[in-house]
């Protein structure tokens, strides 16, 4: 998929202005800071420095906030279940070593930061986020080809510099941190999965599940159409839909399956994979002939988006299985 747009307009307002001059006034403070202890170049510490981190909601303020007053910090959001995070993510580390300090490359798991999770508005995973200065802004979500994922950083590199003068220092990468090779899938060869693929990053989703379909009808065994269909219907179908107003309806109305499916599909968009798969299996459990199905299908759908060998996937398998038989 390719990367939306980077818009910088969510960083230069009059909140910004002040933080751009806090900015450099810290960032000064930590030149003068590395000078007294001997670093006069600004450079690594002794052994390296790291250009990769995980981050928590512990550690969220001193790895993130305040390192971006030095350094233009980009956020991976993440899960073990996300085949396209398992694309991503290593183009993402390759160009963190790769640019040496330029940037700083913060990695969080959703499925443990569920308040970060929520607090930067995540919509679906992965997602690439930047802090500069403290100021938040969205960079593009899905996987994408390294070579587009290094035009946006580079726009987001001089834009630090110019807007903030903030500008990180090149520094000698930490001991492990260094490069391994890694297999990086490239993009589709075949121009109907790109075409689809391209599709649904543009946010047609209609076109991209017609696409997707296209695909598959000559192709049924492609798991990579599937896992795109899979993704394009259920972007589709919670699309425009008031999460409140639906687990609302959801807990008001357990008996309405239409409800329940509503909610489960909130449930996983919003990293509650767990919740949504014992919502559907719940709903299986005490519903019969053609709302059964139909909760039944619906999860089989969800198990699609995130993966068959996924622990989750198994373990509610096994729970559908037991309450059909």
């Amino acid at each position: 998929m390719q990367p939306r747009n980077m818009s910088m307009s969510g960083v230069v307002d009059l909140a910004a202005v002040k933080a751009a001059g806090e900015a450099r006034q810290k960032a000064e403070e930590a030149r003068v800071r590395r000078a007294a202890s001997g670093d006069q170049d600004g450079g690594a510490p002794a052994g390296g420095a790291q250009v990769v981190i995980d981050v928590d909601e512990a550690n969220f303020e001193s790895e993130v906030l305040q390192r971006s007053a030095e350094v233009p910090v980009v956020i991976d959001f993440w899960a073990e279940w996300c085949e396209p995070c398992k694309q991503l993510g290593p183009v993402l580390e390759k160009l963190a070593r790769e640019y040496s300090g330029r940037f700083l490359l913060a990695k969080i798991d959703v499925d443990s930061n569920q308040a970060l999770f929520q607090q930067f508005g995540v919509q679906g995973i992965p997602a690439v986020f930047a802090v500069i200065a403290g100021q938040a802004l969205p960079l593009f979500q899905g996987a994408a080809p390294e070579q587009q994922v290094r035009q946006v950083l580079d726009q987001l590199i001089d834009a630090a510099r110019q807007q903030f003068g903030i500008e990180g220092a090149p520094v000698d990468v930490a001991p492990g941190d260094e490069e391994v090779p890694r297999s990086v899938p490239e993009p589709p060869a075949d121009p109907a999965l790109a075409a689809a693929h391209a599709a649904l990053d543009a946010g047609d989703l209609g076109g991209a599940v017609q696409a997707y379909r296209n695909v598959l009808s000559g192709d049924p065994g492609n798991v990579e159409a599937r896992l795109g269909l899979a993704q394009a219907e259920l972007l589709d179908r919670v699309q425009g839909l008031d999460a409140a107003q639906v687990r609302k309806d959801a807990a008001d109305r357990p008996a309405d399956v239409p409800a329940q499916l509503r909610a489960a599909d909130l449930d996983l968009v919003g990293g509650h994979v767990e919740d949504a798969f014992g919502r559907l299996v719940e709903t299986v459990r005490r519903t019969a002939g053609e709302d059964r199905e139909a909760a039944r299908l619906r999860l089989l759908e969800l198990f699609e988006v995130i993966g068959a060998e996924d622990p989750r996937v198994v373990a509610a398998r096994g729970a559908l299985a037991r309450v059909l038989f």
